[in-house]
């Protein structure tokens, strides 16, 4: 008579993964969160974000404006509704772009022996420059507030770290003895690296695209916040603060709003992260 294993579904093994790592699903749920209200941002706001009202200005929060009104009488619910769309599309293209030529300069300076000191000397030299001085750097020489300016100011910061995250992957793998016995038989550099040295840089690579992604939305944050970043058009959490600051004394609402969704948003990224690091992480998922 055969034998039936019973498979488990894969259903069963993500929702055992969750118990295990509870942070993963509490900032997963909160980012859920965050990113439907930027998607359906036109349902939820009240009304148009850049719509000017000077008769309502400065406006404490009510059943009409429920975070108040600023300096010229916008809705600041509104905007700070469409404000994550701002914050959410900035993380995300940093991420992925920092990630992809991050991976991509790491793999030719790990697997490049005659490379390796060039690049890395310039990775180096980028990392010496503090990543927001740097963003203010290349916004200035760019000389325009747009999304696609941030996003490639940031990204240009952030890509040392996973170069060197990648580099360090890529040089523990490479020693290995798989990897030799490869070589050995005459296996191509880029069938290794597909093969051998990509799975296992991925899983590190994705733990630190959301920390890239939190740190991300905090520099833009700040970028906009000190004038550097996106023009005043544009609603976004760094935007609102700095316009609220010179009225933070008597209309602390105006600050504190975006301020709290901004931290809300980091921290979730952050959770969601730390839960991918336990989870990827052979050593951490023994301890649980």
């Amino acid at each position: 008579m055969p034998v039936v294993i019973p498979v488990r579904p894969a259903r069963s093994a993500f929702m055992r993964t969750l118990r295990r790592h509870p942070t993963m699903w509490l900032g997963g749920a909160l980012l859920g969160l965050i990113v439907v209200m930027a998607v359906f941002a036109p349902l939820i706001a009240t009304t148009d974000p850049a719509a000017l009202n000077p008769a309502l200005r400065v406006q404490s929060p009510s059943p009409e404006a429920y975070f108040g009104t600023d300096m010229l009488g916008r809705d600041i619910f509104s905007r700070t509704v469409y404000g994550a769309r701002v914050s959410l599309i900035v993380g995300l293209g940093v991420a992925v772009l920092a990630s992809a030529i991050g991976m991509a300069i790491g793999l030719l300076a790990g697997f490049t022996r005659w490379a390796d000191g060039v690049i890395m000397r310039i990775m180096d030299g980028m990392m010496s420059i503090p990543a927001i001085l740097l963003a203010i750097a290349l916004m200035t020489l760019m000389r325009g507030g747009s999304i696609f300016n941030v996003i490639l100011a940031i990204t240009l910061a952030e890509i040392p770290r996973v170069a060197r995250l990648t580099r360090s992957a890529v040089l523990s793998v490479r020693e290995l003895a798989y990897v030799e016995a490869a070589v050995a038989c005459g296996t191509s550099k880029l069938g290794i690296i597909r093969q051998h040295i990509l799975p296992n840089t991925i899983a590190p690579i994705t733990v630190q695209a959301t920390y890239i992604c939190a740190s991300a939305m905090i520099t833009e944050a700040i970028l906009s916040f000190i004038g550097a970043g996106l023009p005043t058009s544009i609603p976004s959490w760094g935007n609102i603060m700095a316009e609220g600051r010179a009225l933070w004394q008597v209309k602390p609402n105006i600050v504190f709003f975006p301020a709290i969704f901004l931290s809300i948003t980091v921290l979730a990224v952050n959770l969601l992260g730390d839960g991918l690091r336990d989870a990827v992480d052979p050593r951490l998922a023994k301890r649980v």
